[in-house]
């Protein structure tokens, strides 16, 4: 029995944030400053804490500023509004990023449409959904972008693919659906409710799996040769022992068999999400400066 190959996206995050540190020392040569990333995070979630603190460790090891806002989990949302106001104005700042989620009193999308666009290193904002959908230069959400550099690495050219998203998410699933036909893959978005997943899942060429669902695609739906990557992140815990445990989207002891290649979980599309990030606030800070994009990027 082949087994497949094990993607691993640490080894790649790490490739792009040294692409990222040396676009950074080119930009810094040029300008004369450093690009700078914002991070609002808004009350003391545990997770996102880590996850903030980890953020500005890796920016600042790329050479670019770190600001971080830290808010009470109280804040109005106008308060919250003005405070993106601010930093959209402040000219240190090229990338902005709310943490999510937000406190249940604060409208995400209202938050959202607030940063400017050019700033967006999220890549959440309409107009630069609305760009990315319709071909033009856009800032991208960063795990699908993460995914698309993971795909073009293991397979080069995925033109004429087949390709199924498993998750119509905005962060996600469509995003990722817009990437895949830009690069001219056949492309089918299936969900929870898809009828007969098992059947649509078998005929890909790649499989992206974001639905959130533990080990929802099994092995078995897998077409013999297919590139699997694993977006979900879920805890399961272990009835035996009681222990928990992260798990992805798809099987993927019983996917090996069948696959040419997946991404594991954890170390396999989570580094690449703030490798992306840093390379988003480097790509902003060129648009900003009027410069070209960084090649590589």
């Amino acid at each position: 029995m082949t087994i497949g190959k094990i993607i691993d996206g640490k080894a790649y995050a790490a490739g792009l944030r040294d692409t990222v540190a040396d676009g950074v020392a080119a930009f810094l040569a040029q300008t004369g400053r450093k690009p700078g990333l914002a991070v609002v995070l808004v009350g003391e979630d545990p997770a996102s804490s880590v996850y903030v603190r980890s953020k500005g460790k890796m920016t600042v090891a790329v050479g670019m500023e770190s600001y971080e806002f830290k808010r009470p989990v109280t804040i109005g949302q106008d308060d919250l509004l003005d405070l993106i106001a601010e930093l959209n104005q402040d000219d240190r700042i090229d990338g902005i990023l709310v943490q999510l989620p937000l406190p249940d009193h604060i409208d995400e999308a209202s938050v959202i449409a607030a940063i400017n666009p050019a700033k967006d290193v999220d890549g959440f904002h309409v107009v630069n959904a609305g760009r990315l959908a319709t071909g033009q230069e856009a800032l991208v959400p960063c795990t699908p972008m993460g995914c698309i550099m993971l795909l073009k690495d293991e397979l080069g050219d995925l033109s004429g693919l087949e390709a199924v998203v498993v998750g119509r998410s905005n962060i996600v699933g469509k995003p990722m659906a817009q990437l895949l036909l830009a690069e001219s893959c056949t492309v089918t978005i299936a969900h929870s409710r898809t009828r007969d997943l098992a059947s649509i899942v078998h005929r890909a060429d790649i499989v992206v799996a974001a639905v959130g669902r533990a080990e929802m695609v099994k092995g078995e739906w897998i077409k013999p040769g297919a590139t699997v990557i694993d977006v979900g992140i879920n805890r399961v815990t272990d009835t035996e022992d009681g222990k928990s445990r992260i798990v992805g989207d798809v099987a993927t002891a019983e996917a090996l068999a069948h696959v040419r290649a997946i991404t594991p979980v954890p170390g396999g599309v989570g580094p690449m999400t703030i490798a992306v990030l840093l390379r988003n606030t480097l790509v902003a800070a060129h648009a900003r400066a009027g410069l070209a994009k960084p090649e590589g990027l």
